[in-house]
């Protein structure tokens, strides 16, 4: 089984340490305990349910480039069945 991280952008932040946070149009509540300093704009790794890892601006792009390819990659795949 494989563990995957996926990279999502921080939208809004709550007093009790958690997020909503947003990826390719689908928004999430996230947990932040495991990151310092979260703001609203910042790229996170995601992995069951938990900001494990801030990403910097570069890293952020090519990340979200690499996860929208996946996702085309998956979906042409699954109209291809």
């Amino acid at each position: 089984m494989m563990c995957l991280a996926v990279p999502y952008t921080i939208v809004e932040i709550f007093d009790d340490g958690s997020a909503r946070a947003e990826s390719g149009g689908v928004e999430v509540e996230i947990r932040l305990d495991l990151i310092e300093d979260p703001a609203v704009g910042d790229t996170v790794l995601v992995h069951a349910g938990f900001a494990i890892q801030k990403l910097d601006r570069g890293e952020s792009e090519e990340m979200i480039a690499l996860w929208k390819e996946l996702n085309e990659a998956a979906e042409a795949s699954v109209a291809r069945v």
